[in-house]
Parts: C-alpha cells; structure tokens; sequence
C-alpha cells in the first residue's frame, strides 16, 4: 500500500468514527424530541387559556392600579429574557434567537431605554461574556428538558424586579425572546411582552380567540383574582417559552446531525474512489516497470 493511499484510508476511518457519533446524537436527538412536542402541546392550551383569563380580568378592571398591568409613565428600563441552548451542534439555533434579541435591543435602545439583559442558556452566557456585555442574571443547565421549577424561579426573579421599577434598580417594561416550535421543519425566533400586561397583549388573545373574549364572574373580586392569577400567568408564560425552544432546540439538532451524518457519507464515498484511483495509478505503474524491466532485458539478451 502506498503512502497515499495509506493518507485516504486514515481519512476514512477517521470520518467513519465522527459518522458512527453524529449518527448516535441523531437518534437521541429524535427520540427526545417526541416527549419534548408532547410537552409543549400539553402546556400551550392552559398557557393561552391563563393569558386570555387575565387578560379578561385586566379589560374588564381598567380602574384597578395593579403593579403587574398598569404601565409606567415613564420607562427607563427593559428587561429582556432571552432563552438559548447549553449545547451546540443545533444549527442556527441559538445564532437566530440571539439575532433576534439584538434587534429587540436595538429597537428599545433607539427608543431611550436602558436594556437589561436575562440570559438562559449557556450559548447566550459566552455570547455576551465573550463580547464583555454585562446581563442581571442567567440560568444554565436545563434548556433541552426544562422544569417547572426552572420556570418558577426565572419568573419570581422577573416580577421581583418588575415590582420594584426602575428607580430602585428594577425594570419599567419586561420582553421574552424564543423560539417557537412550529414543526420538525419550522421553528421561529419570536418575541412577547411578558409585562405589563398592555392592550397590545390583551387584543393579540382575542384575535386568537377568533375576536370573542370568554365573560368570566370574579369572586370575591377583581383584585382578588389578579393577585393570585398574575404570578401563575408569569410562571406559565415562561415555561411554555422554554418548552417550545427546547422542542425547538432538539428539531433542529436531530436535523443538524442529520445533515453531518448525509456529508460525512458523501466524504466517505469521495475518499474510497481517491483511494482506488491511488491504488489503480500504484498498479499501472508496477506493471509499467515490470514490463520496462523485461524489456531492458530482453534487449541486453
């Protein structure tokens, strides 16, 4: 075997080990996504059914001056969660949420406030370390099977500084950027505005509810009731956010390493032609000195 040849069949063996890996992530990849889709079907219906509630309540109760849906007169601060992956080798993923985040930014800084970044992710945490960006607070560690828990404690940390406004170190304003799982195929990078909750909000539930706000009684009152529904409409606002780009997350690096799997095949196949055409040129040529030998031979006879 000759030296070049020795080079493809090195070559060979080297992305046939990376083929057999990108192939097993793959499979892992697909098989859970099939729980991640379930999850998120499961949690959006009570997430959309929660925000209409609310929202109900909000129109209805225009009069009450609750701190989680009347809007500040002056707004200073936007808070922003943007929601990435821990791991890549997921495409695009985390590059078209992050892209879509500094838009947002762009549009609330062009506006005059002071943009206060939340990170989850680890993806987004190197973003802006790397960049020596400073962010209020970040998560890590659960962005392809997030808990309620992990939602829980993002969104206690959210209102604690929505309550507390910009003048004491808080935030005016609060916005949410994810990727919203559409298909295996499809997944957008979508902003909300998680709080306060506007009209803007209030009329995007009820064109999704067909133009039709369900009428609902409130006991013992109003006030009562967004006390206790505001926190739970943060919480699950949130979780359903992260469960949709954990979906996401997943699609797109199930299609990732499908896409390494199919290039690695291809490379494969190319390196075993240039390895047989190594072999043919090293034949012909042996056969081309033997034949030059025998006739040197026969000539000197």
């Amino acid at each position: 075997m000759g030296a070049q040849q020795r080079v493809y069949r090195q070559r060979i063996r080297s992305v046939q080990a990376t083929k057999k890996i990108t192939r097993a992530m793959e499979l892992i990849a697909a098989s859970r996504v099939v729980k991640a889709r379930e999850a998120v079907a499961k949690s959006t219906p009570y997430a959309v059914a929660l925000t209409r509630a609310v929202s109900s309540v909000a129109s209805s109760t225009s009069d009450i001056d609750h701190a989680l849906t009347t809007e500040r007169e002056h707004v200073k601060r936007a808070g922003v969660l943007i929601v990435t992956a821990d791991r890549g080798l997921a495409g695009s993923y985390s590059v078209n949420a992050m892209k879509e985040a500094q838009e947002l930014i762009t549009r609330l800084e062009n506006d005059g406030k002071e943009v206060v970044p939340y990170i989850v992710g680890r993806k987004g945490v190197g973003y802006y370390k790397f960049r020596r960006r400073p962010y209020e607070a970040e998560w890590t560690g659960f962005t392809d099977s997030p808990k309620f828990e992990n939602a829980e404690e993002i969104g206690d940390r959210l209102t604690e500084d929505f309550i507390k406004g910009s003048d004491e170190g808080g935030v005016d304003e609060l916005h949410v950027v994810y990727t919203q799982f559409k298909s295996m195929v499809t997944q957008q990078s979508r902003v909300i505005r998680l709080l306060p909750l506007g009209v803007e909000e209030r009329e995007a539930e009820a064109d999704d509810a067909e133009g039709l706000m369900p009428l609902y009684e409130f006991e013992p009152n109003p006030e009562g009731v967004l006390d206790a529904l505001l926190p739970r409409y943060v919480n699950a606002r949130i979780f359903n956010a992260l469960l949709q780009s954990a979906a996401s997350e997943l699609a797109a690096r199930q299609r990732a390493m499908k896409s390494a799997t199919d290039n690695a095949t291809e490379l494969v196949k190319t390196y075993t032609r240039l390895a047989n055409q190594a072999r043919q040129a090293e034949i012909t040529q042996e056969i081309s000195e033997i034949v030059g030998g025998a006739s040197a031979l026969a000539d000197a006879s």
